[in-house]
């Protein structure tokens, strides 16, 4: 099939449900998700619908995102979060006090870190566990623990995040829109990363995200566009490349 009619397809599929996966479209047009996310995008870009994690929506849609579980996530963009992970890894320094927000993708930063001249702060058990266990030196934020994404999070576990000064902080997200910033779909998870950033150093917080994130708006905002430097494993379409502070595979043997 070619290029056109997928599009006209999606498009047409968008417009009857008003919102689709990507899960959806693959079955429907017998195509790759590679390819159905190109489409998307591409659309995306051209106006006439609105790329969400996962799928899309009709640009009249209102915007209500459903979060996936820790084990769903765990399967997306797997090479993507791996290049990302190694590369955060090279930003930590001897003697800091350094945050890791839960999630998959700082999940694979965690895998990669190897400076043991650092403590280590987290809301995740398992980032917590898996650190401890290779030597390194933990802190694992209290408060109640999340089912789905396995975070520590609430009101205790924002007291405590409080107390720190973090000298270089790492994050996860559901989207990254210029206009509308940082965003991830639980309030009470956007409350913690929100706390934790404002904790962090300015000039050493870091959104970890592959490149599909750009253009897509998740529920909570957390924080703006310029409070943080994205570090990806792709250089995005040219408005966010010439609007944010990026850090690419590509800029990993650069001067730090």
């Amino acid at each position: 099939m070619l290029s056109e009619q997928r599009k006209f397809q999606i498009l047409n599929a968008v417009k009857e449900k008003g919102s689709i996966t990507n899960s959806e479209l693959k079955e429907l047009l017998d195509a790759s998700e590679s390819t159905i996310r190109r489409d998307i995008t591409e659309l995306d870009r051209e106006g006439k619908l609105i790329k969400v994690f996962g799928g899309a929506i009709s640009v009249n849609e209102t915007e209500s995102f459903e979060e996936l579980s820790m084990q769903q996530k765990s399967v997306i963009n797997l090479d993507e979060k791996k290049i990302i992970g190694e590369l955060a890894a090279t930003q930590i320094k001897p003697g800091d006090c350094v945050y890791i927000d839960s999630g998959t993708s700082t999940g694979f930063l965690v895998d990669a870190v190897s400076e043991k001249e650092a403590v280590y702060v987290t809301n995740a058990v398992a980032h917590a566990k898996n650190l401890v266990l290779r030597g390194f030196k933990v802190f694992l934020i209290g408060g109640e623990l999340k089912e789905t994404t396995e975070a520590i999070i609430g009101e205790t576990a924002i007291l405590s995040l409080q107390k720190y000064h973090f000298s270089v902080g790492f994050f996860g997200t559901n989207g990254i829109s210029l206009k509308r910033g940082f965003t991830t779909p639980d309030i009470r998870e956007a409350t913690m990363k929100k706390v934790a950033i404002q904790c962090t150093a300015p000039q050493r917080r870091f959104i970890l995200a592959d490149h599909e994130k750009f253009g897509l708006i998740s529920t909570v905002k957390f924080a703006d566009i310029g409070d943080a430097i994205i570090v990806t494993d792709a250089k995005p379409a040219e408005k966010y490349a010439n609007s944010l502070k990026l850090i690419l595979p590509e800029q990993a043997d650069e001067p730090k």
